[in-house]
């Protein structure tokens, strides 16, 4: 069957649900030939085909009947279009015709093959229509203002039975749906049809003794779904029974939806153990306070399933029986196959060097994107099949981009809000990956969007604005938490209210915090007293610099190690007096992209430690492993300085760890950060280096050194820090987040009680 359809009043208009029902029950049937008629222009249309809740229509018909299209490729369709550009004398032609005819004025949109017009009744004369009939063109007038010059024959109805005689469709297996005079062109050649709820008069006088005319009660998606069910359209009575199965509700109030599980697994003599996480993730403890007193709620996250090992795979697992007896993990079950390519490679080879500003480094695969939509498919199935009605859903990071595209359409009542942990950068590198329009479309699909600070905002909107007709409603201030200028990531003011397809979506920028009670505990361990106790006897007479990072081409070690070894050749004075300290956590096995850095990293160390040692003294230690997080804060403790060079970071809490526990401590250290850390925004008082300029790293932190000796005010600096940390702590990131989530009005446009004035593009329809 064909369903051609109307978009605005019609086929993007009515009941967010019966929406949602309507674009499930095309997807669901791929028999349904999907057209889009509308009198918008094709270049206003394009949006819509990038926003992941509608479906991709098969065909366009625009321009009200003078432009038709296939709808993936966007190809004229032929010979029809060629028939109408061979009576289509050309805009300008028309419009100098019409010029001095007094009460119309030409709206402000793309548009081909026709010549749009604001004007009264009065204003379309017999003078009028003279001049234009003269062009051997004619005149469509709907909605009592709207007035379209288009080719002689040419309009809605008589372009769409050319199509469906094209694709040879009986005309009984059509129905077409719309709402104003500018459809009844569509009704008027022996289809079925629907006005839908809230039709314009004109049509529904118009067709009102028609038996093959529904005038439904339901508006806009409603109304087609009457239609379909009353013509008997996929079966008698199926358009019902199937409707009746969708979206069905679960029972948790929160659903988190991260990577990790909220706990760690590992299989030990054939059985599966799992035990409380032993990684320092500070988030995750936080993100549980919310389940605390027994509220209900589901962790969404994927466990490995080997389907031919014959273990039988548990969907959902208890956490904390006695501290949160309502949470749940609800496990998306995913193949060692699909977690390699989803993850270690996909998202790590794709989307991570382009998010960091890298894209040359990226590899783009069309079956890696194909295995990455399957398996956020899956999350956006497990999580609307454990949401309540009315649920909040919080979803963390790029590998979940498109969960919220499935999720929408799964389940409209929920609320969706998305949290970015990295790094996102602007239009120029982001419009790089071939998947752009896609990932935009469904974050859009969000109630609401967090950074860590506002320049991400701020590139996000950027992008955003490439792909969709995006309007910033509000913007706020980023000063006095942020820095504004004098900083690669700073930025004076950032949105926070966006709107978009007839919805307003909340932005915000909410920097992680620290769990600052952990490390405080650790300081209070004896065991971590005697160690700093013998790092302090190794140091002694000796200053340490450290630095901790994963190993990744975005943290800058080898730049870092580099500028070691010069400032060693420039300043023999710190020749056994300093020592570099570098902790390097390696990455998985599986990730063979940091094989050649690693190399390169560990002959830098070599060559460093080959030049400068000497008895007693080794000027760089390098540990190629992970440290367990209390000897971590050990060093931070000990460290007079703290380098932190990252050529792009999302945030970096590495650094707010060192200031932590420098503060806890009543010390002195100096952190010299990346000014391209997003946490370079926020902690006011760093000192800050350029990372990719070789001679900046090498001044700064030579002045790192010597600052932190005598001058400069460190410990005054370091409590300025360390003040900002404790106060914006992890706790505080929590609320802060859930508060300006709830905040959020997601009631749409149309129905509040001041709604936004419709602009001239919208009155198209």
């Amino acid at each position: 069957m064909i369903l051609a359809t109307d978009l605005d009043g019609t086929f993007l208009a009515g009941d967010p649900e019966n929406r949602a029902r309507l674009y499930q029950l095309i997807n669901n049937h791929p028999e349904i030939t999907l057209v889009f008629v509308t009198g918008r222009g094709l270049e206003v249309v394009m949006p819509l085909l990038d926003d992941p809740t509608i479906p991709q229509p098969d065909f366009i018909i625009c321009d009200v009947g003078a432009t038709v299209v296939e709808g993936t490729h966007l190809q004229s369709v032929e010979p029809i279009q060629s028939s109408i550009d061979a009576i289509w004398p050309g805009q300008h032609v028309v419009a100098e015709q019409v010029a001095d005819i007094p009460g119309i004025r030409r709206q402000k949109i793309p548009q081909q093959r026709r010549c749009s017009y604001f004007c009264d009744a009065e204003a379309v004369t017999d003078e009028l229509r003279k001049r234009v009939e003269a062009l051997g063109c004619e005149l469509l007038y709907s909605a009592d203002k709207y007035l379209d010059v288009l080719p002689k024959g040419i309009n809605k109805g008589n372009t769409l039975v050319q199509l469906v005689d094209l694709l040879e469709v009986p005309r009984d297996e059509v129905i077409v749906a719309g709402d104003t005079l500018n459809d009844l062109s569509m009704f008027e050649v022996g289809l079925f049809g629907v006005a839908v709820g809230e039709s314009e008069q004109g049509l529904l006088d118009a067709t009102r003794d028609r038996s093959k005319i529904l005038h439904a009660k339901h508006t806009g998606c409603g109304g087609i779904l009457e239609a379909l069910s009353h013509f008997g359209f996929l079966g008698q009575g199926a358009v019902a029974a199937e409707l009746a199965e969708l979206s069905k509700p679960g029972r948790s109030e929160l659903v988190m939806v991260y990577h990790r599980l909220p706990y760690e697994e590992t299989w030990e003599n054939g059985e599966l153990v799992r035990r409380r996480p032993t990684s320092p993730n500070g988030i995750m403890p936080t993100l549980f306070s919310f389940f605390k007193g027994g509220k209900r709620g589901a962790w969404v996250a994927w466990s490995i399933h080997d389907p031919e090992s014959g273990r039988p795979f548990e969907t959902h697992t208890v956490v904390d029986r006695k501290e949160f007896p309502g949470l749940v993990a609800a496990r998306v079950a995913l193949t060692k196959n699909d977690v390699d390519v989803f993850y270690k490679r996909f998202s790590k080879e794709a989307f991570w060097p382009t998010l960091h500003t890298f894209w040359e480094r990226a590899h783009f695969r069309e079956e890696d994107w194909e295995v990455f939509l399957k398996v956020n498919r899956m999350f956006a199935e497990r999580t609307a099949a454990e949401a309540a009605e009315g649920a909040l859903v919080w979803l963390h990071d790029y590998n979940l981009w498109m969960v919220p595209a499935f999720l929408r359409e799964f389940r409209p009542d929920l609320r969706i809000a998305f949290f970015h942990h990295t790094y996102f950068p602007s239009a120029d590198v982001f419009n790089v990956l071939p998947w752009r329009r896609e990932i935009i479309g469904s974050l859009m699909q969000c109630d609401y969007i967090g950074f860590h600070i506002p320049r991400q905002v701020e590139n996000f909107i950027d992008a955003a604005q490439g792909v969709l007709p995006v309007k910033v409603v509000e913007r706020k201030a980023s000063a006095p938490r942020f820095r504004t200028y004098g900083c690669a990531v700073g930025v004076d003011t950032y949105a926070t209210t966006i709107e978009v397809h007839n919805r307003r979506i909340g932005l915000g920028a909410h920097p992680v915090g620290l769990d600052v009670g952990r490390i405080e505990k650790i300081l209070a361990e004896q065991s971590t007293q005697k160690r700093m106790e013998a790092l302090r006897a190794e140091l002694a007479g000796k200053r340490m610099v450290l630095s901790v990072e994963r190993l990744d081409y975005t943290k800058g070690t080898l730049q870092k190690i580099e500028a070691f070894e010069r400032l060693l050749e420039k300043h023999p004075e710190f020749h056994g007096k300093v020592t570099l300290v570098t902790v390097c956590v390696p990455a998985a096995k599986e990730m063979t992209i940091y094989q050649q850095l690693q190399e390169q990293i560990e002959r830098a160390v070599g060559r460093v430690n080959g030049r400068f040692s000497t008895v007693g003294w080794t000027p760089l230690q390098f540990f190629f492993r992970p440290l367990p997080f209390e000897e971590v804060v050990s060093y931070y403790a000990m460290a007079d300085v703290m380098w932190i060079t990252p050529l792009r970071d999302g945030l970096n809490l590495v650094a707010k760890e060192y200031v932590a526990t420098q503060g806890l401590t009543n010390g002195k250290g100096t952190l010299v950060l990346s000014e391209f850390a997003g946490v370079a925004a926020e902690l006011h008082g760093t000192l800050l280096t350029n990372p990719h300029d070789p001679a900046d790293l090498e001044d700064k932190i030579y002045l790192g050194l010597t600052m932190s000796g005598s001058n400069g005010d460190p410990a005054g600096r370091i409590r300025q820090q360390f003040g900002i940390v404790q106060h914006n702590d992890v706790h505080a990131w929590g609320q802060e987040f859930m508060e300006a989530v709830k905040a959020v009005d997601t009631t749409p446009l149309e129905d509040r009680e001041e709604p936004a004035m419709a602009s001239e593009l919208s009155g198209v329809s």
